[in-house]
This record gives C-alpha cells, sequence and structure tokens, in this order.
C-alpha cells in the first residue's frame, strides 16, 4: 500500500517523524552493494543500530547541515523551476512510504510528473557536473552511486519513470530517464527484509536486557535547551 505525504517540507520535525525508523531510497545504499549484493560492513552494522535506536526512541537525532548540502537545496530550488519551464510541470510532495509485508521503505521525491512520472536532483561540482555529461548524457545512463536511489525510487512510488536531474550553476543541466529495472527491485526488496530482520534482532535484545538488568530510565535533554 501506498501512503503520500503532501504537504510535508522535507527537513523539517514532521518529515524526520514520517521517515523515523524507515529504510528509505537514499539510504538503500547501506544495505545493498552496486553488484546487488548485501552489504555487511560497518556502515551497514551502524545503520542497523541507527534504525533501532529510532525505533525505540522516538526520536532522530539532530545532524550537522554542511555547506554542501546548502548549496544543494538552492540549486534543487531552480533545477525543478528550470525542469518545469523546459518540460513538464512539477508537483511537490514531501514523503511517501510503501508496505512490503512486515515492513515499509520510504522515499522522498523531489517532485511528481504527471501520473506517470518523478524527478530525482543532484547538486553537482562543476568536474562532476562535466564528467556526467560526458560520460552519462552520451551513454543515457546514471551514474552507479544513484542507482540505488532512483530504482527504490519507482519501486516506492510505483510510477513508470524517473528524470533524474543533475545541476550545477554555470554548466548546463542534465536530465536522463531511468526506468524500472526488476532484477535491481528484487535485490533491494531483499536486502530491504535481510535488514529488517537485523533490526528487529537488535530491538527484542535491547528490551530483553533492559528488563533483566534493570537498567535506570534517563531524560532527553534537547541541544538548543543545553546552549541555554
Amino acid at each position: 500500500m501506498l501512503k503520500i505525504y503532501d504537504d510535508l517540507i522535507q527537513g523539517s520535525d514532521e518529515w524526520l517523524a514520517a521517515r523515523r525508523g524507515l529504510v528509505t531510497a537514499s539510504e538503500m545504499k547501506l544495505i545493498l552493494t552496486p553488484t546487488l549484493k548485501l552489504a555487511d560492513n560497518d556502515k551497514t552494522r551502524a545503520h542497523v543500530y541507527e534504525i533501532a535506536a529510532q525505533r525505540i526512541a522516538e526520536y532522530v537525532e539532530p545532524h550537522y547541515v554542511s555547506d554542501d548540502m546548502l548549496r544543494g537545496h538552492q540549486e534543487e530550488a531552480m533545477a525543478v523551476y528550470t525542469y518545469s519551464e523546459r518540460y513538464a510541470p512539477v508537483t511537490h510532495v514531501g514523503f511517501m512510504t510503501r508496505e512490503f509485508g512486515d515492513f515499509k521503505v520510504g522515499y522522498s521525491p523531489d517532485g511528481l510528473v504527471g501520473d506517470e512520472g518523478l524527478i530525482e536532483v543532484k547538486s553537482r561540482r562543476q568536474k562532476f557536473q562535466v564528467q556526467t555529461i560526458v560520460e552519462c548524457v552520451t551513454s543515457e545512463t546514471i551514474m552507479p552511486e544513484y542507482m540505488l536511489q532512483a530504482q527504490t525510487g519507482l519501486l516506492v512510488s510505483g510510477r513508470k519513470w524517473l528524470d533524474h536531474i543533475t545541476y550545477s550553476g554555470g554548466l548546463p543541466m542534465a536530465t536522463i530517464r531511468v526506468f524500472p529495472d526488476l532484477a535491481i527491485q528484487d535485490a533491494i526488496l531483499n536486502a530491504a527484509t535481510a535488514f529488517e530482520a537485523k533490526v528487529q534482532a537488535v530491538i527484542a535484545t535491547y528490551h530483553a536486557t533492559v528488563k533483566a538488568r534493570d537498567l535506570p530510565p534517563t531524560e532527553r535533554v534537547i541541544e538548543l535547551e543545553m546552549q541555554i
């Protein structure tokens, strides 16, 4: 079942709450390798504990916002405007989830296009934008590091295509259309299923340990309160 959160603003408290404890498209690279094998490394294990902790605490810890992220937000808005003017109108949507048996997968698209498409925008430094134009536009394929996110977005949304947009101010904007790949999407579902089992095991062990050892509860102090 697909659920769409139309009015959420990405990065807001409400958006963080909606995606809390879920595997999302942008994080699929942490649990599945580009060769479609289950990832099993320090980043994978850390993500298991991150998702488990979000479910247990019902809280998402704040993350540092870098200069690249700020630039990305600005360029994303310019990319959406340029795409709308050149190709087709874009409709905003904050977040969406789809249920797959015992778990959900989340996705934050950068916009919907009509009834069949959606867009994903990447802000790129100029050397990478030149590389994208030379290597990807000519071959009509996106960089491998973005494929898992794109295919997860198509899987969650159920849309027929995704326009992958790369933007670097001062250089031409590149748009490459991506279609669903069933082999990749099957691998995504298998990885998400295995990941969910690991998260559930951590949560069960956590609750059993807290109860058996009678660990005392504590009270969270928000960072803003700590600065006052």
